[in-house]
């Protein structure tokens, strides 16, 4: 910027004219085609176990102990303050899809700052933000009927954090994540490695002790009154089948139709997947791959230069190749890398987002009309399509991690600041 008189520091916390405008977009996109979904009958969604869990809970039972809970305690905030406002599973369908609908606009509005943060052109920036306020018009009711806006938002407000040099702070709202729903979790080792970088043993270990409070705030309780609970609903996690619409089911779909490779499916685990020796060798090999894969990207952060822009588009990158290769890959997924992908810069991000609405795009097909097709009669339609948007999410992460396009502007060169600040 030249002339005038200098911005404050602190100006890209301040929501801009086009934040705002995202933001707005963002919520009526989604408000409208969740409302399409319902009034479609096309919904296939957990709100009515939400709402049991909710129910539960309000009337004094205990989760863990008192009754099976799948997901972290860090999500029991969410799914329980529609519960104690409402008395119908409708009104409580309403209030928990606008609870995440302000959590989305507020996704957006972070979303936007960490952009300005790091410095994104502004025209850049508004090609970003017009993509991101258009998504949930691909991704569905997905958006506003389950959580995962919360941990994406969670997600994209440490990226912000991280950019403005506050590491101490982004370790603590990571830890946050944690304890809302595990993924973020593959976000630590980069942090830890940053931390070592810019202050040696205490900045590290400072750093991995933001991390693990609020998940120890948030398991502690529960492991002291039902550890069993607590082992139960992350060993349900860790051992989950082969789900259908996982990257693997979409290679024996395929080898399904092309071969007449004889496939069988049995719902378990809160979804619906495939079964049978060759499916359950899929999912261990899948397994692998995914712990190579994150493990590999936490590597090449750690082989390269310590920058702002390296540190994003390798956060990113871990969580891309999380989803990718899971055992399990539910639509709502992709809501993890709404609000995170487009933050990576340099001649990447255009590359990113499109492969993101492509995998996006490849779910409205067949989601959630031909989900029970897909699931009854392996459908060959939504079998392909399944197996393409895998292939869609794995360009999407060589395209974040191929060495080969690495240009980063010189202007983002700079190391990441000392975590020091929080």
């Amino acid at each position: 910027m030249t002339g005038g008189a200098a911005r404050p520091a602190t100006a890209w916390l301040r929501p801009s004219r086009e934040g705002l405008a995202a933001c707005a977009v963002f919520v009526a996109a989604a408000i409208s085609v969740t409302v399409a979904w319902e009034m479609l009958g096309d919904s296939v969604t957990d709100i009515p176990l939400y709402h049991t869990y909710g129910e539960r809970i309000a009337g004094g039972l205990v989760p863990y102990r008192d009754f099976g809970f799948e997901y972290p305690p860090g999500a029991l905030p969410a799914l329980v303050l529609p519960a104690l406002v409402t008395g119908s599973l409708e009104a409580y369908r309403i209030v928990f899809a606008a609870e995440m609908a302000v959590v989305g606009g507020l996704g957006v509005l972070v979303l936007d700052a960490a952009l300005r943060r790091l410095g994104t052109d502004p025209r850049e920036r508004m090609v970003v933000l017009a993509v991101v306020a258009l998504l949930p018009l691909l991704l569905g009711g997905v958006i506003l009927t389950r959580f995962d806006l919360l941990p994406a938002a969670l997600v994209a407000a440490a990226v912000a954090l991280v950019a403005a040099g506050r590491l101490r702070a982004a370790a603590l709202v990571v830890g946050v994540g944690v304890a809302v729903k595990l993924y973020p979790i593959v976000l630590v080792p980069l942090l830890g490695l940053q931390a070592w970088r810019s202050g040696g043993r205490r900045a590290l270990a400072t750093t991995l002790g933001l991390v693990a409070a609020p998940v120890a705030v948030a398991y502690l309780p529960f492991v002291a009154l039902a550890p069993g609970g607590v082992l139960d609903s992350l060993g349900r996690q860790l051992g989950r089948p082969l789900q259908i619409e996982s990257l693997g089911a979409g290679v024996l779909l395929s080898l399904h139709h092309a071969f007449g490779v004889s496939l069988g499916w049995a719902s378990s685990s809160g979804s619906q997947n495939l079964t049978g020796t060759g499916a359950d060798t899929v999912a261990v090999l899948q397994g692998i791959a995914q712990a190579v894969a994150v493990a590999l990207v936490w590597i090449a952060f750690a082989r390269g230069p310590a920058t702002t822009e390296r540190l994003v588009r390798h956060a990113a990158a871990a969580v891309v190749a999380f989803v990718a290769l899971s055992k399990v890959l539910s639509p709502q997924f992709l809501v993890w890398l709404v609000l995170l992908v487009p933050l990576v810069g340099g001649p990447r991000r255009r590359r990113a987002l499109v492969l993101t609405v492509v995998a996006c795009a490849l779910t409205a097909i067949w989601f959630p009309a031909r989900y029970w097709d897909l699931v009854f009669d392996f459908d060959p339609l939504a079998s392909w399509l399944v197996l393409l948007r895998g292939l869609a999410l794995l360009g999407l992460l060589a395209a974040l991690t191929w060495p080969a396009t690495e240009r980063a502007p010189a202007r983002s060169r700079s190391p990441v600041p000392s975590p020091g600040r929080t």
